[in-house]
């Protein structure tokens, strides 16, 4: 194999991950449910967060709103903090479908 043979099949295997990746992504925001998304954030996080988007939202008390978290995370970021214990927070120990439906939630109230 010469050297731009090599080339030309880490350009497409590159490119064929990628395209994966975002299959990936575009299937599981396609799953997620908002409207169950909103019932766990309203069961399980208003306790402590501001889980909507009203004026109040933005007046930081403790913990981040969901609206400054959907301001400064993406879905990748917020995919990756929900899936592993963290700080103060209760491991709620979610499913994954749980996570892409809070996240889809979160992503509304941008």
């Amino acid at each position: 194999m010469t050297a731009r043979d090599a080339n030309l099949s880490y350009r497409l295997l590159a490119a064929m991950l990628v395209s994966l990746a975002l299959a990936v992504a575009t299937a599981r925001s396609l799953q997620a449910d908002a409207a169950k998304g909103s019932q766990l954030a309203h069961q399980w996080c208003a306790n402590c967060h501001v889980t909507s988007s009203s004026a109040a939202a933005n007046i930081q008390q403790g913990p981040p709103s969901f609206a400054t978290i959907a301001r400064t995370r993406t879905a990748d970021q917020l995919h990756a903090f929900l899936s592993h214990p963290h700080g103060a927070m209760p491991d709620l120990s979610l499913t994954r479908a749980e996570i892409d439906d809070l996240v889809a939630y979160i992503q509304t109230i941008r």
